[in-house]
C-alpha cells in the first residue's frame, strides 16, 4: 500500500515509483497527478509512433522530460512511456 503523500498528490502509487526510478518530487508528483487526471494524451490509443514530432515534444514538456529538445523521435516516445 502506498503511503499518502497528501492533497497535492492524486497517485500515491505511481508518485512512489517514479521517485524509486530517480524523479525529483516535482516531476514525480506532475506526471502522477496528469495521468490520474486523464490529462497526459496518448492520441490514437497510445501509438505514440504515428504522432508527429512537434507533437511528442509538447507532451513531453507537459510532463517535465528534461533534455527533450536534443532527442530523436524514437528517444522522445521511449522517454514518454516511461512517464
Amino acid at each position: 500500500m502506498a503511503k499518502d503523500h497528501g492533497p497535492s498528490i492524486k497517485d500515491d502509487k505511481l508518485y512512489e515509483e517514479l521517485r524509486d526510478d530517480g524523479a525529483s518530487p516535482e516531476k514525480a508528483a506532475r506526471i502522477a497527478n496528469a495521468k490520474a487526471a486523464g490529462t497526459i494524451d496518448h492520441r490514437g490509443g497510445g501509438n505514440l509512433e504515428d504522432r508527429t514530432k512537434d507533437d511528442l515534444l509538447e507532451e513531453a514538456r507537459k510532463i517535465g522530460i528534461e533534455g527533450r529538445s536534443t532527442m530523436t523521435k524514437d528517444e522522445l516516445v521511449e522517454a514518454i512511456r516511461k512517464g
